[in-house]
């Protein structure tokens, strides 16, 4: 019996280590490639916001994983990483090296201050939720806006003026 038992685990492991690797072929195989290489980030959102959940799917396709809290207070959360009322939005993210992003930022332009952050910067913002951000798709519309930069003194400036959804 003993003999049995073991024959059937190992075939049954077999079949399971084959199942893993054909479901980590192509696609899964290069989307477990990128997570172990991912850029972590921890989300602050309130729990029913779907425009978060877009922004975050699409971080998660450009190289970010996502740990999602949702505290009870998300606006203390924003303030102690500098985000007044005039700069906030309806989620903030934050890396390891304390680096945040307040609402709907590019992951271009995020990827692109983390990898030269400015001297003094604390992070970036998009405030509002401008209609044709990133997790703010609706069809072809469009609203231009600002990310802008927000500076460990509290002082901003403008980073990026997007006016086109490209």
């Amino acid at each position: 019996m003993f003999k049995q038992s073991l024959t059937r685990r190992k075939l049954l492991g077999n079949a399971i280590s084959g199942f893993a690797v054909a479901a980590l072929s192509g696609t899964g195989l290069r989307a477990l490639a990128q997570n172990a290489s991912a850029t972590p980030l921890d989300v602050y959102k309130d729990p029913t916001c779907g425009c978060c959940a877009n922004w975050i799917d699409q971080m998660t396709e450009r190289g970010f994983q996502s740990t999602i809290h949702h505290p009870r207070n998300l606006n203390a959360v924003k303030l102690e990483h500098g985000f007044t009322p005039q700069l906030q939005s309806c989620h903030t993210a934050v890396t390891a090296e304390g680096y945040a992003f307040e609402g709907h930022v590019p992951p271009k332009l995020v990827r692109q201050f983390l990898a030269n952050p400015p001297a003094n910067g604390k992070g970036l913002t998009v405030p509002g939720m401008p209609v044709g951000s990133p997790g703010m798709e609706m069809g072809s519309q469009f609203q231009p806006y600002d990310v802008v930069l927000l500076n460990k003194d509290g002082s901003t400036r403008v980073y990026a003026s997007i006016r086109t959804p490209a």
